[in-house]
């Protein structure tokens, strides 16, 4: 069938989809799971015997890993994963004309992961952090079929404003959603008889004063308060789904070829792949080279900021979730400014803009000492985190030839390019921490990643090419 562009119904439901699954980036992978994580990952860590000198240890195959840098090493995992199997669900998806079955499955599959991470504590971190790998799957395998809606639901003059409306969509959500968790962690005397459990806690153990039973009884309900917002997660981004998968309409086609979805899906990749190669489709290639690096470096600060506030700066969680907060809250504001802008000087010229202040962040989280300190740097990195995200996006949407069909399969590369680079940093970060057990110098391969962004973007000579209507 044929979808009629810039149909209102149609892309309302498609920018509710950033709503239902953001709240997953937001409240599991950036606020909650890390600090939670790392919590629970001590106490494993103790009762393994593995701290030492302040420092906890998990065992994993016979190798001894900071807990922290275990994180990191899910997070390339589950990224990795989706950078290889979902190219090829692409191609079959624009074959078969089934983008939307597939990201029906993906999300399906994070949002009963994250349900499923309620039985997540110190007794089976293992377990855990294998649901967060599998969460992260769904996650990032939904997006590559949601992002390729994109050009076939609104023509090229809309793309900067759609997608700044998604990311301003979801940014919204997923903060509604996580002050909902929030008062549940920071206030869990109103939902649970922390009294009558501190006195459990006395009579197993009356050597335990009744302040020391208290605290305990507090933090053993701040836990489940955790976990019971990882089942909201999964409930809300299964449940607000629905509307996107009700109004969004697919194009629904015979494979002409015939033969295996599999083998016509590699054909079609392979197809894009070659488009992409031609001398002139150079733009795409050195966008694609200049967006890896923003991406290692971008992604890797949205799911480790919230360990580094936790490990370096021994912030509490809600202190690390309120900092969250207010990256997103700015992140609203970001998106769109950066949205106008691109409509004045183009969208190359304001990823450099962007850039530049990226590398004065990563800069500056070096010398990060105090709360303070890293409440204004959260400020500074919500004012550029949702810009140049919504304006990659939209960028690639409009280097794609006219009249292409396959966007699903263009959009795989795009997804690829990103997720490799996030296995890439998050791994660079994790193994850096692992071998100096500082997680400042990890900082310093951030700086790296952006300065290299920031030469490739740039040589993109052609601005006129890549503009906003």
């Amino acid at each position: 069938m044929d979808i009629k562009l810039n149909d209102p119904k149609i892309t309302r439901a498609w920018t509710m989809y950033d709503w239902a699954n953001s709240v997953f980036s937001l409240t599991i992978a950036t606020a909650i799971f890390p600090p939670y994580f790392e919590s629970v990952s001590k106490a494993t860590s103790i009762s393994q015997g593995n701290m030492l000198h302040g420092i906890y240890y998990l065992n994993l195959f016979g190798f001894k890993i900071v807990n922290t840098a275990l994180y990191t090493y899910a997070l390339s995992l589950g990224f990795l994963l989706v950078a290889i199997i979902n190219p090829i669900l692409s191609g079959i998806a624009d074959v078969r004309g089934s983008k939307k079955s597939f990201m029906k499955f993906f999300c399906y599959l994070g949002s009963a992961a994250c349900v499923l991470m309620y039985f997540f504590d110190a007794d089976s971190v293992y377990l855990g952090l294998s649901l967060f790998v599998i969460s992260l799957l769904g996650f990032a395998g939904s997006i590559v079929f949601y992002n390729a809606f994109l050009p076939e639901i609104a023509t090229e003059d809309q793309y900067d404003k759609l997608s700044a409306s998604g990311f301003s969509m979801g940014y919204i959500g997923s903060i509604i959603l996580l002050l909902a968790d929030l008062f549940l962690i920071m206030f869990p005397e109103l939902f649970f008889d922390i009294q009558h459990k501190a006195n459990t806690l006395t009579d197993l153990n009356p050597g335990l004063s009744a302040e020391e039973a208290l605290a305990q009884a507090k933090s053993y309900y701040t836990g489940i308060a955790s976990r019971l917002s990882f089942v909201s997660v999964g409930l809300w981004w299964a449940g607000f789904a629905q509307i996107t998968f009700k109004h969004l309409p697919e194009k629904k086609t015979v494979n002409p070829y015939g033969g295996n979805a599999f083998e016509r899906g590699l054909n079609e990749l392979k197809k894009v792949w070659r488009e992409i190669n031609k001398s002139e489709n150079h733009l795409i290639k050195r966008f694609l080279l200049g967006f890896f690096f923003t991406s290692m470096g971008v992604q890797t600060v949205m799911y480790v900021a919230s360990l580094f506030g936790s490990q370096e700066l021994h912030m509490p969680t809600s202190k690390l979730i309120i900092t969250v907060l207010i990256i997103q809250l700015i992140a609203i504001l970001g998106a769109w400014g950066f949205s106008k802008v691109s409509g004045v000087i183009g969208n190359i010229y304001t990823l450099l803009i962007m850039l530049v202040v990226w590398i004065g962040i990563a800069t500056a989280a070096y010398f990060v000492k105090t709360a303070v300190e890293f409440y204004i740097l959260a400020a500074v990195v919500g004012i550029v985190m949702g810009g140049i995200q919504s304006m990659c996006r939209s960028t690639f949407a409009k280097l794609i030839p006219a009249g292409t069909k396959d966007t699903a399969s263009y959009f795989s590369f795009f997804e690829v390019c990103e997720k490799i680079s996030i296995v890439i940093g998050t791994f660079v970060y994790g193994f850096l921490l692992n071998i100096t057990e500082n997680m400042r110098t990890s900082v310093l391969a951030l700086i790296v990643f952006f300065v290299l962004a920031l030469f490739f973007i740039a040589r993109i000579k052609n601005f006129k090419e890549v503009h906003s209507s």
